[in-house]
């Protein structure tokens, strides 16, 4: 009897020193793992564009004189801010005026013509009528008062033809003038000269049909930039004028500026038959910095198509699988499955499965995640 309970303890023992060395020794060491605490806050449901958004100017304008010649002047160079009616650029125009004044002088000749050539006609008038009461009389003859007649009729004819020539001058005076105000380019609007593509002495040549030529000057209005954006045609019935945007702009990286749906194309770009897009133009609540954009930045556009607030929440980037999470209790990893709501880039909405305060685990491309994993935290607290 007392070797069995020798052996029994012999047993224990062993038994008790295995257990003790699997508990210390050869035990899988814990995971360390990031988490952050379910909390509550604000969660948008949003979309964004498919490709990347650009900053353009709703006026922008690309000039070229409308007739070819010589520059001989640029007040307003690159930079510079204009008004409508300004004068971007000048040729010469001494052909120009020359051709205004010959047609003034042939206007003035043909009314000197006119002149003469009514007087002649109001007097062969007075001749017919004057003969016509000798004819009555049998003093002249039927074929001579014919021949006065005729006389008179040709020269109320000249007349009437000396005012169309008049008419004719006039018309004259205005091409000419025309043609003139064509060697001023002068602003369509008010703006800022982007580019100057032409220099003093240089020539300019205006486009022949079918074939176009760079533009010499770049015109934009600073105050009507917005952002075009190409949406998924599967969003593009959810998007609705007047919707809030944040909006991304490269050359600010981390900065998010509020704007709103300004315009909704209507049609769809099927240019890639596997990425039809829908164009929607955003308008920045800031005008002011919107008119120090650069034309063709690249910007990015997330439309918020509804907002909850006070809600429970935990970072988009913690969900695992699609509607699971690992939440750590008493210091094991627990695959818990959610149920979601509104949801974004940043932050999901949580309606069941979490409670406030649980901790959830956001370091998922860490190995060895699994249920029932014992783990270390290395650092709890609220999501941003």
């Amino acid at each position: 009897m007392k070797k069995w309970g020798i052996r029994f303890l012999v047993v224990l023992a062993v038994v008790g020193a295995g257990y003790a060395l699997s508990i210390w020794v050869w035990a899988p060491k814990p995971l360390t793992v990031s988490t952050v605490l379910v909390e509550r806050g604000r969660v948008e449901e949003t979309v964004t564009n498919t490709r990347a958004g650009t900053v353009t100017a709703r006026q922008r304008a690309k000039l070229s004189p409308e007739i070819g010649g010589r520059v001989v002047d640029i007040p307003h160079r690159k930079g510079k801010t204009v008004h409508a009616g300004d004068i971007l650029l000048r040729l010469n125009d001494d052909t120009q005026r020359a051709e205004v004044q010959m047609a003034e002088r042939e206007l003035a000749v043909a009314k000197v013509r006119r002149e003469r050539v009514c007087l002649e006609a109001e007097r062969a008038k007075r001749e017919y009528l004057r003969n016509q009461q000798l004819r009555d009389q049998d003093l002249v003859s039927t074929d001579f008062l014919d021949k006065i007649e005729n006389v008179a009729q040709i020269t109320a004819v000249s007349c009437k033809q000396s005012q169309a020539e008049i008419a004719k001058a006039r018309s004259a005076i205005v091409e000419a003038k025309a043609t003139l105000a064509k060697t001023v380019l002068r602003a369509p609007f008010d703006g800022v000269v982007a580019e100057v593509d032409i220099e003093v002495g240089e020539w300019t040549t205006p486009s022949p049909p079918a074939l176009p030529i760079p533009p010499v000057l770049d015109l934009i209005d600073p105050t009507s930039m917005y952002v075009s954006a190409p949406m998924d045609e599967v969003d593009s019935s959810r998007i609705r004028q007047e919707q809030p945007v944040r909006v991304t702009l490269d050359p600010f990286p981390g900065q998010h500026y509020s704007g709103h749906v300004h315009k909704i194309s209507p049609y769809v770009l099927d240019i890639e038959e596997q990425n039809r897009t829908v164009e929607i133009e955003v308008e920045l609540d800031d005008r002011a910095f919107a008119a120090t954009l650069l034309p063709g930045t690249s910007a990015d556009v997330e439309v918020i198509l509804s907002v909850k607030e006070g809600v429970l929440r935990i970072p988009t980037s913690a969900l695992f699988e699609g509607q699971k999470v690992f939440v750590v209790e008493n210091g094991i990893l627990r695959l818990r499955p959610i149920a979601i709501g509104l949801k974004n880039w940043d932050f999901v909405e949580i309606v069941d499965g979490l409670s406030e305060g649980d901790a959830v685990v956001v370091s998922l491309d860490q190995e060895g995640l699994a249920d029932g994993v014992p783990v270390v935290v290395r650092s709890s607290s609220e999501s941003p």
